[in-house]
């Protein structure tokens, strides 16, 4: 049971300051830091509480400011980032992934191949199922049979040339979205180094008040 009744020292009530101002600035409540104040110095949390409010706060105004000030800051940063990693993770999922495409060597006597998505796996099944160019004997004309059969491979080549084509471009747009992001990025990343910078700015001016304001406790107790 917490009995403790005698008076506040000016350690007390730097701590009670300090912790009060630490919960403001991390989102914390008052009644939280009064409670661990009291545990700290075996004293109830409304015996803190009302030593924070008749005595302490006016006090250290200017601090309990700064500390607000810097817990709306936190705040915004931490909701900046969550609806950034929503939006990556959205557009993430909706994005196709990049096809790698390989050039393979040709084997003797035949023509060299691209290694195609699955996409174009079918078109290029149809290619190797089908007979290549054959070269026509020496000693027998152009068949009608030839010409449709070399119209169907000029047709296959010219479909699967503008499926790599399109591959390609986009290919091409998905780099670009990608550089445009990054430069975003880079540009938040920018302004959240420059707004940590005034926060810690703000906490050193913090700092200094809570020292300015011990040693003029300290002075006037000096005097008495």
């Amino acid at each position: 049971m917490k009995v403790r009744q005698d008076a506040w020292s000016h350690e007390d009530d730097l701590l009670l300051a300090e912790t009060v101002l630490r919960y403001i600035r991390d989102g914390g409540t008052q009644l939280a830091a009064f409670e661990e104040v009291g545990d700290k110095l075996n004293r109830t949390s409304a015996a803190c509480g009302f030593r924070w409010n008749a005595e302490v706060r006016k006090k250290y105004e200017p601090a309990v400011a700064i500390a607000k000030k810097q817990r709306k800051e936190r705040k915004r940063a931490l909701d900046k980032l969550k609806k950034q990693e929503s939006s990556e993770g959205k557009s993430a999922a909706k994005t196709k992934p990049a096809v790698e495409m390989e050039w393979l060597p040709a084997p003797s006597g035949t023509t060299a191949q691209w290694s195609i998505p699955a996409s174009f796996q079918s078109q290029l099944q149809e290619v190797e199922e089908t007979d290549a160019y054959q070269p026509l004997p020496s000693n027998q004309g152009i068949t009608l049979d030839d010409c449709i059969h070399f119209m169907q491979n000029l047709k296959r080549d010219k479909e699967f040339g503008q499926g790599s084509k399109l591959e390609h471009e986009r290919l091409k747009h998905e780099n670009h979205l990608l550089k445009k992001r990054i430069a975003a990025l880079e540009d938040q990343l920018h302004k959240l180094e420059e707004k940590q910078s005034v926060i810690n700015d703000d906490y050193e001016m913090l700092v200094q008040i809570m020292d300015r304001a011990k040693k003029m406790t300290a002075l006037q107790n000096e005097v008495m």
